[in-house]
């Protein structure tokens, strides 16, 4: 049975990052039910809203990113703004930023001030290189933090330079991981009996690090350097893309030991299956060009969807490469509610992603896309911090908000 109250509920968090590690943070607290406080720049907002693809002078992404949280504007390089920050310190339970460190305390709101208003504030915080060592100062973009971070070495052929993944992976990592610390700290706070606050402090950089697998201690003991591979999975097989007889390509996992038997039975190679050269997966790594030779001879021989049924049915591990109108198109996404029609302001449809992850009792949802800038000003100036009409007129005069 659902409950209508959200698992995030009664959090409130202020957002004063842009772009996209912290507000994509931003945007997953919204998606449960936190109250999300965006500061944005008074005359153009987050940069984000002039990305890529525009409707009506707004960026669809920022639609996506931003939805379900309120804008405010905050001129933060001056002191009356600065001190309006303040007095939202006193009223959230998070406050969210990735500016490049020692930024906030040059404006007076580092953690030190911030607990002096409000001691059980958290504090997360993302940069490049992290608030310590010898980086911290140097500016970080999550292009770089993937380079550094060791996670462009491995992407690409041998042969070829090193290429990105097509989208801002380091970023929305390092979202990850602030919202997985923040929550952390949140109940961390909420069973100590003086309810104090901390700082969650996330580098780009060792957010990418952190999923290089066994790469780390591997290179320790044996001194071995993983290289790229293109599109295998080294060590493990056989893992890897396929030609199909219609041009397409195909993505086989067969590296289980009784899925690779099965995989090989089903391509009529029942003496691959059946050899115990092959049992493990030491064995099929050792031999995996002859093996992935044997695997693209089969599917050289039939068109996608009939490699893609075949294997189904002996339920190995096989997926064609979607691009997004594939996506678009696929029952599966559509069943799974992935796939969210929302209005813009000017009435237009929109096909957005859905909620991940999936609360059985306590789900998320999509309130409103991402708002116009400054269009919550008077419901938080006036209703949560009490300000009057002259006072807020003022503000908006000297062009602090």
């Amino acid at each position: 049975m659902l409950n209508q109250r959200k698992p995030l509920e009664g959090i409130k968090i202020l957002e004063l990052g842009n772009l996209v590690a912290a507000p994509f943070a931003g945007k997953l607290f919204s998606e449960f039910g936190a109250e999300v406080i965006k500061v944005e720049e008074p005359k153009n907002g987050d940069p984000l809203r002039n990305w890529r693809v525009m409707h009506e002078d707004t960026s669809v992404w920022w639609y996506v990113q931003s939805r379900n949280k309120k804008s405010i504007t905050v001129n933060l390089r001056e002191p009356e703004g600065q001190e309006i920050i303040k007095k939202l310190v006193a009223e959230v339970d998070v406050v969210l930023e990735n500016f490049k460190p020692g930024t906030l305390e040059r404006w007076g709101l580092g953690y030190e001030e911030m607990k002096k208003i409000n001691p059980s504030i958290i504090l997360t915080r993302i940069s490049g290189y992290g608030q310590t060592g010898p980086y911290k100062e140097k500016p970080g973009f999550g292009s770089v933090a993937e380079a550094i971070g060791g996670l462009r070495y491995l992407t690409g052929y041998p042969d070829r330079p090193p290429v990105r993944v097509g989208i801002a992976i380091g970023d929305m990592i390092a979202g990850l991981y602030a919202v997985i610390g923040t929550l952390m700290s949140l109940r961390a706070r909420d069973t100590d009996a003086d309810k104090e606050g901390q700082v969650v402090d996330v580098a780009l950089y060792e957010a990418v690090f952190s999923l290089l697998e066994g790469i780390l201690p591997e290179y320790d003991l044996t001194g071995q350097v993983r290289e790229r591979t293109g599109s295998t999975l080294p060590g493990i097989a056989p893992s890897n893309t396929y030609k199909c007889a219609d041009g397409k390509h195909i993505v086989i996992g067969g590296n289980g030991d009784r899925i690779f038997q099965r995989l090989m039975t089903a391509i009529g190679r029942e003496d691959i299956a059946n050899d115990p050269l092959y049992s493990t997966n030491q064995g099929r790594a050792d031999n995996v060009e002859l093996i992935d030779g044997l695997i693209e001879e089969w599917t050289l021989q039939h068109p996608l969807k009939e490699v893609q049924r075949i294997l189904d049915e002996v339920s190995v591990p096989v997926g064609p490469i979607y691009g997004i109108q594939d996506i678009m198109a696929d029952e599966h996404y559509e069943a799974r509610d992935m796939l969210k029609e929302v209005e813009l302001p000017d009435g237009k449809k929109l096909m957005v992603p859905g909620i991940v992850p999936k609360l059985s009792g306590t789900p998320g949802d999509i309130g409103w896309t991402g708002p116009s800038l400054g269009s919550h000003n008077e419901e938080v100036y006036k209703e949560m911090l009490g300000l009057s009409d002259e006072e807020f007129a003022q503000l908006r005069s000297k062009g602090v908000v």
